[in-house]
């Protein structure tokens, strides 16, 4: 999982939402006011950072500029208003997502897990190549080939393909794509997924009607596994 910033002068909700966030896989490191929390942004090089607005000594927004000029760190804000001008400045500045207080860290997380996959930041010892069949993917450099020659894929069809890949032999369900590729913000929207395994078919393999990497195991979802000579029609 990835290593977390978290910034905020809250001491009872860091603790709280560091004890919560660790019961995930993550690794949280805590800064109570904007300076700390830039000595540990270099000191510990994390995958996210999640920043509050109001704090002592270096406000969000100010922390937030010195991130944005020297980093593309993925940041989620928090705040305790609401206003459009609020969340329109964030984005302006550089933010990835915003999160009004109070919220539920169920709903945090879900959001972290959206950002870092739609900023494609992997933590550090994530694997960086995935390759079976003659199918390549770089997921450093988000590319793909087949049998040397290269693929162009979208953002969301590459994420989709890395998922399936990353557990290549499972049968791995619509939902847990869903969660995985979209966010768990659009859980129960698993009509994307049929969508779009038909689109990532189409550019990845030779046969729509016998597919050698990506199969339907009807009833149960979706498996990556490299065979030849099936037909296994969606």
């Amino acid at each position: 999982m990835a290593k977390l910033l978290l910034i905020d002068d809250d001491i009872g909700l860091t603790e709280l939402l560091g004890d919560f966030l660790t019961q995930q896989g993550h690794t949280i490191v805590v800064a109570h006011d904007g300076r700390e929390g830039l000595r540990q942004l270099f000191t510990h090089q994390p995958d996210m950072a999640v920043l509050d607005v109001t704090m002592p000594h270096r406000d969000g927004w100010d922390t937030l500029e010195r991130i944005r000029e020297v980093s593309e760190l993925p940041i989620i804000m928090l705040t305790a208003r609401d206003e459009e001008s609020d969340i329109l400045r964030g984005f302006a500045l550089g933010a990835d997502d915003y999160v009004t207080k109070p919220f539920s860290f169920a709903q945090l997380s879900a959001r972290i897990k959206a950002v870092l996959a739609r900023t494609g930041h992997a933590p550090a010892d994530e694997q960086t190549q995935l390759q079976y069949g003659g199918l390549e993917v770089d997921l450093s450099a988000k590319r793909v080939w087949r049998d040397g020659k290269i693929i162009s894929l979208t953002p969301t069809e590459f994420k989709l393909l890395a998922a399936l890949m990353r557990r290549a032999g499972e049968v791995v369900s619509p939902e847990e794509l869903v969660s995985e590729v979209w966010g768990e913000q659009y859980a129960g929207e698993i009509g994307h997924v049929r969508r779009y395994i038909w689109h990532l078919r189409k550019k990845i393999e030779l046969d729509m009607e016998n597919p050698r990497y990506v199969h339907n195991e009807r009833g149960f979802g979706y498996r990556f596994q490299v065979v030849s000579g099936e037909d296994e029609e969606e």
